[in-house]
């Protein structure tokens, strides 16, 4: 698949050939999907926790005798269906929301949503981003040429640029990533990729050995 080069001020300067073993992959929503679901999985802390009745402070004394006083019999105070008592199948750091996948099931699903970036025209290829300094305003007037206007991006990092990253924080909807770390589920919570050249490059040598 050829696509267009444009510099920084979104004029075409060439046209390349992007490898067609990464970007011309058919779709499979259904492992697109499971692997979404893996990712976000592993993402939750799984830090909610409340208490279960055996954790709740008091209740050690039992509040009446068994029998003979014409109430329900209770144990303790403590019972989940007691005011302050504890809760009955509550969130526990017990549970791990941990899950696996293969290796080759999650690439084939990146290559894929690249694929779809580039054949919906939502790839956006430079022949590098660069800023001197840090400056928001610097560039919001690049990314307006890009693509900002018109939704959210995700600009794709061949090694760390503190001034890109730095610049890019604090603009709405845009985040940036290393290449060496591109994953489905950031891809598809963007609507705009742009990458450079030298970004493809790694993309091809991390995730195709």
């Amino acid at each position: 698949m050829k696509v267009k080069v444009y510099n920084q001020k979104k004029e075409k300067i060439e046209e390349i050939e992007l490898p067609k073993e990464i970007f011309e992959i058919k779709l499979n929503t259904d492992l697109v999907h499971q692997v979404v679901l893996v990712q976000a999985a592993n993402q939750r802390q799984g830090s909610a926790k409340v208490k279960a009745r055996g954790e709740v402070r008091g209740g050690g004394r039992k509040p009446w005798r068994q029998k003979g006083t014409g109430r329900a019999r209770v144990g303790s105070i403590r019972s989940p269906i007691w005011r302050g008592g504890g809760v009955t199948f509550g969130p526990s750091t017990e549970k791990v929301f941990k899950k696996r996948i293969p290796k080759k099931m999650r690439r084939k699903a990146l290559f894929m949503v690249l694929s779809v970036k580039a054949k919906e025209n939502l790839l956006l290829v430079l022949d590098k981003l660069e800023i001197e300094k840090p400056k928001t305003k610097t560039m919001v007037k690049v990314l307006n040429k890009l693509f900002l206007k018109k939704g959210s991006g995700l600009v794709v990092l061949s090694k760390i640029d503190k001034s890109v990253i730095l610049s890019i924080n604090n603009i709405p909807k845009t985040d940036t990533i290393q290449a060496k770390d591109l994953n489905v589920l950031d891809l598809l919570s963007y609507k705009y990729l742009v990458i450079t050249k030298e970004t493809i490059k790694i993309i091809k040598e991390t995730f195709l050995k």
